[in-house]
């Protein structure tokens, strides 16, 4: 049977230890917030700093030509942003909060027609009226509507209206910074390196040095003893959050949300990456192979998951490449919550996490053995 005085009491230990453990206690705790300093000072009133913009292209064609691919054509070779066109029909206000975008341009099914005979068509831009990015693509996109109306009129009438109009949409009316998608990402920074490394160390350690074979002398459980590890990174992921969220708030003045939704997060987040770490070090041979592993299996999910920028802003193939990442999960769950608002979207990273962690802690309790065969 599980015994929760147990794991109150090699939680009570545990975490004295690290607290009196100064190195660990500065990367757990304090290098997140130095991290969001740094990066806060850098970037600091600056813009999300969008490259990349989707184009929803519903023109049918006329008379054999499709002017909305030659309009977003027109636009991509300015070089100023990507443009990125993408066969959706749906709402594509939807599509770009799920990407986790704000700006977008759309052209209407009856584009070429309308132009072509002369009547009038808009296109649609979407974007974030307090970004300074959403003002410069409505920008182009009024620029480049101008060019193909007077292309329309080259033979030097004077028009009576403009056939290509901007129609403007707002998908998030926050405005969001650097700093406002830093603070999700760091803290999901946290919940990954801290149970991570730590688990790595200790599983691996303490398989080498046969502490394990000496706990299992004691009442305690594997199963309490892996709890109680949990327990504590549980608390360090809560207390970091609040720092950090503070710390951003306060210094940067960083527009963040709190939600009960991020509870989720900061416990499935720590319970995956300590089961993960659990898992790699009782697996490895050595502490040295578990922390190379451990190593292999971190950095990617580092730089890959949007920890240090928005995922939108990525390659399409890095895009896709960081859906299998587990920290994805976690940082863009955060985003969702903290930056957009996206509660619907949260709650996919919840249960797609929820659904990994189970898988992961399963397979660490099954690994995880006293005595070496």
């Amino acid at each position: 049977m599980i015994s929760g005085k147990r794991i109150y009491s090699d939680f009570k230990v545990f975490s004295r230890g690290f607290l009196r453990n100064k190195f660990g206690l500065f990367f757990g705790l304090i290098f997140p917030v130095v991290l969001i300093v740094i990066f806060g000072a850098i970037f600091s009133g600056g813009g999300s700093g969008t490259t990349t913009v989707y184009a929803q292209n519903l023109d049918t064609g006329f008379g054999g030509q499709n002017l909305g691919n030659a309009f977003l054509a027109a636009m991509n070779e300015s070089g100023t942003f990507q443009v990125v066109t993408v066969n959706i029909t749906g709402d594509f206000g939807e599509y770009l909060a799920d990407k986790s975008q704000s700006d977008g341009i759309a052209i209407p099914a009856d584009f070429s027609q309308s132009y072509i005979t002369g009547q009038q068509v808009n296109v649609t831009v979407y974007g974030n009226p307090a970004s300074s990015s959403s003002g410069i693509i409505t920008g182009y996109v009024n620029g480049y509507a101008n060019y193909f109306n007077l292309q329309y009129y080259s033979n030097g009438s004077e028009p009576a209206k403009a056939i290509i109009g901007i129609q403007t949409a707002s998908v998030n009316t926050q405005q969001n910074q650097y700093i406002d998608y830093l603070i999700p990402g760091l803290i999901g920074f946290s919940i990954l390196t801290s149970p991570m490394f730590s688990l790595v160390n200790i599983s691996s350690d303490y398989k080498k040095n046969k502490l394990f074979k000496q706990l299992s002398l004691t009442p305690l459980t594997k199963m309490e003893w892996l709890t109680s590890k949990i327990l504590w990174y549980i608390v360090l992921t809560i207390a970091g959050f609040f720092l950090m969220y503070l710390v951003g708030t306060l210094a940067f003045n960083a527009h963040i949300t709190l939600s009960p939704m991020l509870i989720p997060f900061l416990v499935l987040g720590p319970m995956l990456f300590a089961s993960l770490g659990m898992l790699v070090g009782t697996v490895a041979k050595n502490p040295e192979t578990a922390g190379i592993v451990g190593n292999i299996i971190t950095f990617p999910m580092m730089f890959l998951a949007g920890t240090f920028f928005p995922i939108s802003q990525m390659p399409e193939y890095l895009q896709t490449a960081a859906h299998v990442l587990p920290l994805f999960y976690v940082t863009e769950g955060l985003n969702n919550v903290m930056v957009y608002d996206n509660l619907g979207g949260a709650l996919i990273d919840i249960a797609v996490l929820a659904v990994i962690t189970i898988v992961v802690f399963v397979l660490a309790v099954k690994a995880f053995k006293w005595r070496e065969d």
